[in-house]
């Protein structure tokens, strides 16, 4: 009885979590703000969900699987986000405005001019191949 309603409990705050998350989607304004909101509540709310699993089905498979969806969930979706939010960093889809600090202006800079020095000896190269071969 008691098990039911701790189960019940957890339940309800996962919903209410992945409500939220999806209500952030809508509201915040810029890229990052919902990034965040379609993340991190969202991951909360399914672990207190395979809690409430773990609760009612205590057996050993359930367990071991439950386990490994939430061990899964914990591994990609912080990288899953970092990449996404990064892409959106370089495609401009994202307000300057909201930044307080841009920590990624330095590193996208040096990512930028390395490709641009990189790319500058190769057609170099190739020309003075051809001019070569030209002879």
């Amino acid at each position: 009885m008691i098990l039911d309603i701790v189960s019940c409990v957890l339940l309800m705050f996962s919903a209410f979590l992945s409500i939220f998350a999806a209500l952030g989607l809508l509201r915040f304004p810029d890229f990052l703000s919902r990034l965040h909101a379609g993340s991190k509540p969202q991951v909360l709310g399914l672990i207190l969900a395979m809690i409430a699993i773990a609760i009612q089905a205590p057996t050993f498979g359930i367990l071991t699987t439950l386990l490994l969806i939430v061990l899964f969930q914990m591994a990609t979706t912080p990288v899953g986000t970092h990449m996404v939010g990064r892409a959106g960093y370089r495609t401009k889809h994202l307000r300057r405005s909201m930044l307080y600090q841009d920590q990624l202006a330095e590193a996208v800079a040096k990512a930028d001019a390395r490709d641009v020095t990189q790319r500058v000896p190769k057609s170099r190269d190739r020309r003075t191949e051809e001019a070569k071969g030209e002879r």
